[in-house]
C-alpha cells in the first residue's frame, strides 16, 4: 500500500511539474527576438522529428503518440504565430529573388518525369514562365512530357503556405510554348504564358520585367560575381518552398556568342534541376524601375559545358555551364 501511495504522489508530482513546465514554455518564446523564434522553430522540427523516429522504434501507446504531436503542433504554431510580421500587409523577411523563382515538375498524364527550375517574367499585363525547352520537350532523351506543375506561394508572411499550378503543355496537339531559333540554331529557351485563372486568387509573387534586361551603367566583365538561383537535383526549402542559389562568375566574353550560340559561359558547380534557373547579377545601382528586384537578369541557365576528349579518369570536368542570353525574352514574349 505504501509503495502505491508513493507512486501516486510521483505521479502527481510530475503533472505539477509538466504544468508548469508548458506554462515557462510560452512565456520563453513571447520574450524571444524574432530571429530567435526562427532558429527555435527549425531546432525544435529537427528535435521532434528524430523523437518521432526513436518512438516509432519504442513501445509507447498511442496515447502517448497523440499527446507528443499535440504539443509539437501547439508550440510550433505558436512560434508561427510570433515570428510573422504585426503589419497588415508586411512582406516576408527573404529576398524577393526567391520569390521570382519556382520549382517546375513535368509530368506525363499522371506519371512525374523531371523536376527542373524556372523563374518568373512579366511582359505588360502577362506573365509567363521562364524555363530551358528540353524542359518542356526533347527528342534526344524522348522527353514529351504533357503538362507541368509549378509550385506559388500565397502568403506574403506565412512562406508555409504553398499552392500548385497545373499547366498544359499542349491544345489540339499544338504546343502552348514559345521557343526561337537563331544563327547558331535552336534556342533552349521557352517560356509559357500563365493564364490568371490558373493562379490561386491570393497568389504571392516576384517577376522580372524588362528593366532588369537593361544593363544601365554597369558594364558586364569577365569574373563578375553571379547568382544561379534554382532547385539542384530537386534540392530546396521544402518548409517554405524557397529556392536556393550557387555563387557562379562570367566565364567568357560577355556579350559575344560562345562559338557562335546565343549563350556565355558560367564557372557554378551545377546539378542537373537547375535547368532554368535565372543568372543574375546584383546591381551597384539597383534601377528605381526594378522595383524589388535589384538583380540584372543576364542569362537562363541550361546545361553543363564539358570537353568530349577528356580522359574521364585523368581529367577533372571543366566546372563550366552555358548560360543563355536573357535579351531572347524580349522576342518571346512579344504581341502575337
Amino acid at each position: 500500500m505504501k509503495n502505491l501511495q508513493e507512486a501516486t504522489e510521483r505521479i502527481c508530482e510530475l503533472k505539477g511539474s509538466l504544468i508548469a513546465l508548458d506554462s515557462l514554455l510560452p512565456a520563453l518564446i513571447e520574450q524571444s527576438s524574432v530571429a530567435a523564434r526562427a532558429s527555435l522553430k527549425r531546432s525544435l522540427e529537427a528535435h521532434a522529428e528524430a523523437a518521432r523516429t526513436v518512438m516509432l522504434h519504442t513501445d509507447i501507446s498511442e496515447l502517448a503518440l497523440a499527446s507528443f504531436e499535440r504539443d509539437i503542433a501547439r508550440n510550433l504554431a505558436l512560434i508561427e504565430r510570433l515570428t510573422l510580421p504585426e503589419e497588415p500587409g508586411a512582406q516576408p523577411r527573404v529576398e524577393a529573388l526567391l520569390m521570382a523563382c519556382t520549382r517546375v515538375t513535368t509530368f506525363f498524364e499522371s506519371r512525374v518525369l523531371t523536376s527542373a527550375s524556372g523563374f518568373f517574367f512579366r511582359r505588360d499585363d502577362r506573365l509567363f514562365l521562364v524555363t530551358n525547352r528540353h524542359v518542356l520537350i526533347d527528342a534526344d532523351s524522348a522527353h514529351f512530357p504533357d503538362r507541368i506543375e509549378l509550385g506559388v506561394h500565397t502568403d506574403a508572411r506565412d512562406l508555409t503556405r504553398h499552392a500548385i499550378v497545373s499547366l498544359p503543355l499542349y491544345r489540339d496537339r499544338l504546343g502552348l510554348w514559345r521557343d526561337a531559333k537563331d544563327s547558331g540554331g535552336e534556342v533552349d529557351v521557352a517560356v509559357l504564358e500563365i493564364p490568371r485563372t490558373a493562379l490561386p486568387v491570393d497568389v504571392v509573387l516576384q517577376a522580372f520585367d524588362e528593366s532588369h534586361l537593361e544593363q544601365g551603367d554597369d558594364d558586364v566583365q569577365m569574373g563578375d560575381a553571379l547568382a544561379i538561383v534554382g532547385f539542384p537535383l530537386g534540392f530546396h526549402d521544402t518548409i517554405h518552398h524557397l529556392a536556393v542559389s550557387r555563387s557562379a562568375s562570367v566565364a567568357s566574353a560577355f556579350g559575344v556568342r560562345f562559338q557562335q550560340k546565343g549563350w556565355f559561359l558560367t564557372d557554378a558547380r551545377t546539378h542537373r534541376g537547375s535547368s532554368g534557373a535565372p543568372v543574375v547579377r546584383r546591381r551597384s545601382q539597383p534601377n528605381q524601375r526594378s522595383g524589388a528586384l535589384p538583380w540584372q537578369l543576364l542569362g537562363i541557365h541550361s546545361t553543363r559545358m564539358d570537353m568530349r576528349t577528356r580522359d574521364k579518369d585523368e581529367d577533372e570536368s571543366l566546372g563550366l555551364n552555358c548560360a543563355w542570353y536573357a535579351d531572347v525574352l524580349l522576342a518571346l514574349t512579344g504581341a502575337g
